[in-house]
């Protein structure tokens, strides 16, 4: 295991350890807040034609969405579905995005083929990278790293210390037509990589080696993943959106991500092509994208609230 990820696995497990351990001592306390949870919405809007798409949830109770209109970012509090835009996006897509402990937003940039940094305090664009890519999707934060997907092209860009490195996907990779890599999450273990590859044997997943870029076909069992988007890792449960589906599919994962367990579905009422997810609680936080309606300045959209399994 090389340094990297010696780290990347230690810091899950000591993560993992001091969940578990404060549970058992703060029962109560845990009990109290999740009541005190339960009164907050769950469901809220976002602008009108605002056209969402990504959604990131820090160390604080507040969600972060970007805009596919403008790369707008809104923040809304958890706690009263309250926002207001706290970034501009100067009329660049925001695909997805992710925000690291010291507050810093890592923005997928659509078609413009770019990865921006934004200070999430000041709403100031901090970096702005070219990737030459074609349509640059997802991103998942590593320490040391952050990765991101393109859905035309097979490879992922890497940004490490202000520069960014294109490592090609090979193996069991198969690049579609069409969209093809969408959602990226880490496996359980740490050393390496989930990648949703909704072209490849009806959709599924991919776990790649981040060093080489080697991909392998995840063992789903029969499930498919036609529609996958966002992806979320918790402890050894990942929740993927497959957006026109309407639904959350729930896997149970071994440590090392080459296997998962189909456990449940997630659907709800008030999903309308939900795309990404993060956690909050106990809840899970999506926006509804919309895909079906043509967007207009007036188009509604929202985001919602669901229970983790």
């Amino acid at each position: 295991m090389a340094p990297a990820d010696r780290s990347f696995a230690r810091r899950t497990l000591l993560t993992t350890t001091a969940a578990l351990t404060g549970a058992a001592l703060v029962g109560g306390t845990a009990h109290a807040a999740e009541t005190r949870h339960a009164a907050w919405p769950a469901q809220f809007p976002l602008p009108d034609g605002f056209q969402p798409e990504g959604i990131t949830i820090g160390t604080q109770p507040y969600a972060y969405f970007g805009s596919l209109a403008n790369g707008d970012i809104y923040r809304a509090s958890l706690a009263t579905g309250r926002g207001k835009i706290v970034a501009k996006g100067a009329g660049r897509p925001t695909v997805g995005l992710k925000i690291d402990r010291h507050g810093r937003l890592f923005l997928a940039g659509g078609d413009s083929g770019e990865i921006r940094t934004v200070d999430a305090r000041s709403g100031e664009t901090e970096q702005v990278y070219a990737t030459g890519g074609t349509f640059v999707n997802d991103v998942i934060l590593t320490p040391g790293a952050a990765w991101f997907t393109d859905s035309f092209k097979p490879v992922l860009y890497k940004l490490v210390k202000g520069a960014v490195t294109t490592v090609p996907l090979t193996g069991d990779w198969q690049q579609g037509p069409d969209f093809t890599a969408n959602g990226i999450e880490r496996t359980p273990d740490g050393r390496a990589l989930l990648v949703v590859n909704a072209f490849a044997n009806g959709g599924g997943l991919m776990r790649v080696d981040p060093r080489t870029g080697a991909a392998r076909a995840v063992d789903l069992g029969a499930a498919k993943l036609p529609n996958g988007d966002g992806l979320l890792l918790l402890g050894r449960i990942l929740y993927a959106v497959q957006q026109q589906q309407n639904a959350i599919d729930v896997f149970r994962l071994n440590d090392a991500g080459t296997r998962g367990t189909a456990i449940t579905r997630i659907t709800d009422p008030r999903f309308r092509i939900p795309t990404t997810v993060a956690a909050w609680g106990s809840r899970l936080y999506l926006p509804n994208a919309r895909f079906d309606v043509e967007p207009t300045p007036t188009t509604e959209y929202d985001a919602v609230a669901v229970r983790q399994v």
